[in-house]
């Protein structure tokens, strides 16, 4: 690639931002940042579990204490600072924190919708959280309503590109495919 490409993955609790991230970065190289690294490096640093209420509650606090777009200065100081040309951005989750990516060249959002059921059944199925794994449905929609996830439409509705993840994994990577192959030059 000719400049640095930066793509910004938005979308709700397991939407697939995170596989896409996986993806590209196997395929095409380049590097991957996501906006929790920086809370799960403090929980880990306390000692607390890496559950998303942990999680939901570190970003409250720190946001209140240190400005709404902290998140968003730690990553895009981390863009910044990358040599790589293909740089990929798990977790977009408010406007705040497209704020000063949009300031780079190269920052490209990806809005990823998927129905909430599909959702839901992914987040069980991926079992990242404590928790995850025995989730039910209702616990499932109350935590879509936690501060860190009301903000997440309006940062979809951000976006420059828009890849609906709702079939099959192999489909999702051809879309995938063809946004690289739209914005590399």
């Amino acid at each position: 690639m000719d400049k640095k490409l930066i793509f910004g993955f938005t979308g709700q609790i397991a939407s697939g931002k995170g596989t896409a991230v996986k993806y590209l970065q196997e395929k095409y190289g380049g590097s991957k940042l996501r906006f929790s690294d920086s809370m799960r490096d403090v929980l880990n640093r306390l000692y607390l579990e890496q559950a998303r209420e942990n999680l939901q509650n570190l970003s409250l606090i720190l946001r209140q204490e240190f400005g709404q777009d902290l998140f968003s200065k730690i990553i895009a100081g981390d863009v910044k600072k990358s040599d790589q040309d293909l740089i990929l951005i798990d977790g977009v989750r408010r406007p705040m924190d497209i704020k000063y990516l949009r300031d780079i060249p190269g920052f490209i959002l990806i809005a990823i919708p998927v129905d909430t059921k599909i959702r839901y059944e992914r987040v069980v199925a991926r079992n990242e959280n404590i928790g995850d794994g025995t989730k039910t449905l209702e616990q499932f929609l109350e935590e879509e309503k936690a501060d860190t996830e009301i903000t997440i439409p309006a940062a979809m509705a951000e976006a420059d590109e828009v890849i609906e993840n709702n079939t099959t994994l192999e489909d999702f990577y051809k879309k995938l495919d063809n946004l690289i192959n739209k914005y590399k030059k």
